[in-house]
């Protein structure tokens, strides 16, 4: 990852889980600025370069199967644990619908219907081109 050394990467995704861990549920969320400073312990200086650090640290431990959720509500939103299945699934269920609108913009791209881009995605993961 850009700007965190490999052996500093696990020192901060416990730092990040440590923090998180006191944000559980959406109404507990947590804003970019304040979690980045938290974790690193200095404020955010430039807003984008160390927010891909933080989202980067958060993608980490989303593979490592950690429900880390975030939401963009006009009430400031933030990151979050999932407290309950209901919150897990419809952060899921916004990543899918996100995920589709993609694949659709792909499929009007390639002059193709969804189902057929669909398929065709199908087939290359089924026959390991992928």
């Amino acid at each position: 990852m850009r700007g965190i050394k490999n052996k500093d990467m696990e020192e901060y995704k416990t730092k990040l889980l440590g923090v998180l861990t006191k944000h559980i549920g959406k109404g507990r969320s947590i804003g970019m600025a304040e979690l980045y400073e938290q974790v690193f312990g200095k404020p955010c200086s430039n807003k984008y370069n160390d927010a891909r650090i933080l989202r980067s640290l958060i993608t980490a431990l989303r593979k490592e199967g950690i429900p880390v959720c975030s939401d963009t509500d006009k009430e400031g939103g933030g990151y979050y644990l999932a407290s309950a299945g209901s919150e897990l699934e419809n952060y899921c269920m916004r990543l899918r619908i996100r995920a589709l609108k993609i694949l659709k913009m792909e499929a009007i791209l390639r002059q193709k219907t969804l189902p057929e881009l669909l398929g065709q995605i199908t087939m290359t993961v089924g026959g390991k081109n992928a």
